[in-house]
């Protein structure tokens, strides 16, 4: 297989057109031509990536978050994302990245994240642009839902403005950083408690006066949860192929 081989599959899972208009998405950077050797699975491309990466022997990197959002006027080492670019085209590493078209794709980003949290029957959430919304079996105090969130998502902290003794029952879903238009979608699921990477304090503070619970449990830790469903997406297809994933940018796991 070719790296053109391998960016054609996941665009026909997770389509470009469906990316946001400041995205981008697909071949960042590499060689279409050249035959895979191996693939490592990160949510970032970092130094770190690309050393996980020499060591497992991969020559393509698919990540979930782009290097490069806009036009660069230069590519020198006077930079980190510059340092880190002249690493990859050096190593001869090539590197994908599905970012917001993987984000619309319930199954493979929010859903990935309620499986981690053992939900039962998530589904996505009405009028929202990506979420998910599902039900606890009984209620729980915010305080132990933040602690079951925390080790779940292997979290290095949580934070909240609520006060620990309130009930979660309902929560909705959103990885990475909270849409603020997806406040309707929130209120008509009934939710009592939004999980998100990232949320705006004034945000938190205006769902706190409707008696919704905001939990910000890291944009990395609700990301991580993508990494091993795209991993097992490339392993199904591409069985002969070794896949690594790179979580925290520090630890290696073979599948």
């Amino acid at each position: 297989m070719k790296v053109n081989d391998i960016e054609l599959f996941l665009n026909e899972v997770f389509p470009p057109e469906n990316a946001l208009d400041y995205d981008n998405v697909g071949l960042i950077a590499g060689d279409r031509e050249k035959v895979v050797s191996a693939i490592l699975v990160s949510l970032d491309l970092t130094d770190k990536a690309i050393e996980a990466a020499r060591e497992a022997g991969a020559n393509l990197i698919v990540t979930h978050h782009p290097i490069i959002f806009g036009g660069i006027k230069t590519l020198t080492v006077d930079d980190s994302v510059g340092r880190t670019l002249v690493n990859l085209v050096k190593s001869g590493i090539s590197v994908i990245a599905c970012h917001t078209n993987l984000d619309l794709t319930d199954e493979f980003g929010d859903l990935a994240i309620a499986d981690k949290l053992g939900a039962e029957e998530p589904s996505a959430a009405e009028g929202a642009v990506c979420g998910v919304v599902y039900e606890l079996p009984e209620d729980m105090i915010l305080k132990d839902y933040c602690r079951k969130v925390c080790d779940d998502l292997g979290s290095s902290g949580i934070i909240t403005i609520n006060k620990p003794e309130n009930k979660v029952r309902k929560v909705f879903i959103q990885g990475g950083s909270f849409d603020e238009d997806s406040i309707n979608a929130v209120i008509k699921s009934g939710a009592d408690t939004v999980l998100s990477g990232e949320i705006k304090h004034h945000i938190c503070v205006g769902l706190e006066q409707m008696g919704i619970n905001t939990i910000i449990a890291g944009h990395s830790a609700t990301e991580q949860a993508y990494l091993p469903k795209m991993a097992k997406l490339l392993s199904d297809k591409y069985p002969g192929i070794n896949i690594t994933v790179n979580y925290n940018n520090e630890v290696s796991s073979i599948l």
